[in-house]
């Protein structure tokens, strides 16, 4: 199989680095609109060879969209426009509504396998692909009812092969619970230093005296506002409903902190502790 990924940043360069060292693919190729990244993806052995649109078109068996979710939906019905019956063409954004609603009635809505693999970092570009980075790590497909049955099961082979859970939803129910466990968890990061940048002045004293725990929770903070900025906005109205709902338990907290309520505060962190059931 042959396979170009476009986009070789951290998500499409970790996937086509996979696809690789799986022995998944004979050849992978990308396409890259930075020349820059697309000479370091070159240079690391991400992929094969650079190619252009009507290349990959022509050569390849799967094209895997791997840009900023807000081109994904314009560039697949591009893809889809001129794609072949025997291609497959997937995407690996973090929000599907508005690809599934604008592909839904396309000809060739069936060779789309609309997927959402559920891993990251806060490092960007080619230099921040990981070697079996997927492992391990639950991937969503969605409206597999849509998709060509052979199409599907070429993309759910390589994901096992990857050693992917995989999960089936609609795009609605996708996008609604990774507001709750993926964009929060950096909207919040993103919050909260520009919190401590705001209140302190002194860069030393955040250098020198920042523990574990506020460099674990401020990690996500160092992502990239290009990737970040479109994910929040394309998935408003539910990061709108989790923001409030956060904003709410910080209100209850703060009032438990202004009256002093030592037992309101302990009976809600025992409350949160029951997490680490769930994430064990």
């Amino acid at each position: 199989m042959i396979a170009t990924v476009v986009g070789l940043g951290l998500i499409g360069g970790s996937f086509a680095l996979s696809l690789k060292e799986k022995g998944i693919c004979e050849r992978v190729t990308g396409i890259e609109r930075s020349e820059k990244s697309a000479l370091k993806a070159l240079e690391l052995g991400l992929v094969d060879a650079i190619v252009t649109m009507d290349e990959a078109l022509e050569q390849s068996d799967l094209i895997v969209l791997a840009t900023p979710v807000d081109t994904i939906p314009v560039m697949a019905t591009k893809y889809l426009n001129q794609i072949r019956p025997n291609q497959i063409l997937m995407d690996m954004g973090s929000t599907k509504q508005e690809l599934c609603e604008i592909t839904m009635l396309h000809p060739n809505r069936g060779r789309l396998v609309a997927t959402h693999p559920m891993w990251g970092t806060e490092n960007s570009g080619p230099e921040a692909a990981e070697h079996n980075a997927f492992t391990g790590r639950t991937v969503v497909i969605c409206e597999r009812e849509k998709t060509d049955s052979d199409a599907l099961h070429v993309v759910e082979e390589i994901y096992r092969t990857l050693g992917m859970p995989i999960r089936y939803m609609s795009a609605e129910d996708q996008d609604t619970h990774c507001a709750y466990v993926s964009h929060i968890s950096h909207i919040t990061s993103f919050a909260l230093a520009l919190t401590v940048l705001e209140k302190e002045r002194e860069e030393e004293h955040i250098f020198d005296l920042a523990g574990g725990g506020f460099e674990s929770t401020v990690r996500l903070a160092k992502s990239l506002p290009q990737t970040w900025a479109p994910i929040f906005l394309g998935n408003k109205y539910n990061v709108l409903d989790v923001l409030r709902e956060h904003i709410h338990q910080l209100q209850i907290l703060r009032r438990m902190i202004e009256r002093d309520d030592r037992e309101g505060l302990v009976e809600a962190m025992q409350k949160a502790n029951k997490i680490r059931d769930i994430l064990k």
